[in-house]
């Protein structure tokens, strides 16, 4: 299949872990070194795209291009706020950030809990599902991947119910793996039963430029953007 012709798109990208913080030093986090989403925002900045990366605490990612808008976050629901934000005013979003699905209930600020011989016990509560409560709020104009990433003989039904149950417009499955590697496996899982293989695992970016030539396809079966003067 050629390449789409490459229209420029607003493409908004996430990228990398989120940090829950337990006390002032402590986190629970995850090993999302950034890098996919990092080489997303790269090609898809190369291509001509207005594009805007919303990086997670990732030190494997400091060189970003200059073309491309940054913003930080660390928690998710530092990122929560700038998909508000921002998201109306793109066209496509991918959201490749690892975002956790548990956060402490009450982290203790300003201070560090000290070591004890009785142990200490977390209590968490789920984080919100947002690219579930993006879709819903989401124009028929806008474009949405998600990715699922589980045990490889787990992925195809995770990604399926993933697909139904946020109303997104495909999800990148990938094997547990991927997280932290040089080179990535998936598949792309879209509505209506269609799964599109890359051909194998692949390094992030040649898979970066690869997964844009699918959004784009995706895209353009959509209906044409409103004006946003």
């Amino acid at each position: 299949m050629p390449a789409p012709a490459h229209t420029s798109l607003k493409v908004l990208i996430t990228a990398g872990p989120t940090y829950e913080p337990i006390d002032a030093v402590r986190f629970l986090g995850n090993r999302s070194s950034g890098r996919l989403g990092h080489a997303l925002a790269a090609e898809a900045a190369q291509r001509g795209h207005q594009v805007t990366l919303l990086l997670g605490p990732a030190s494997q990612c400091t060189m970003v291009p200059t073309q491309i808008t940054l913003h930080r976050f660390r928690t998710t629901a530092d990122l929560q706020a700038l998909l508000a934000r921002l998201w109306a005013d793109h066209d496509v979003l991918i959201m490749a950030a690892a975002v956790a699905d548990y956060r402490p209930t009450t982290p203790v600020n300003g201070g560090k809990i000290r070591r004890s011989s009785r142990g200490l016990t977390l209590h968490l509560e789920p984080t919100p599902d947002l690219l579930a409560g993006l879709a819903k709020q989401s124009r028929p104009d806008q474009t949405l991947i998600g990715f699922a990433l589980e045990e490889a003989a787990e992925l195809p039904h995770a990604a399926q119910a993933k697909l139904a149950g946020k109303g997104v417009d495909a999800i990148v499955a990938n094997p547990l793996a991927t997280m932290d590697a040089d080179d990535i496996r998936a598949v792309l899982h879209m509505r209506g039963g269609v799964t599109l293989d890359p051909g194998g695992a692949l390094p992030k970016t040649r898979f970066a430029a690869w997964l844009l030539d699918r959004v784009a396809e995706i895209h353009a079966a959509k209906p044409a953007t409103p004006s946003r003067g």
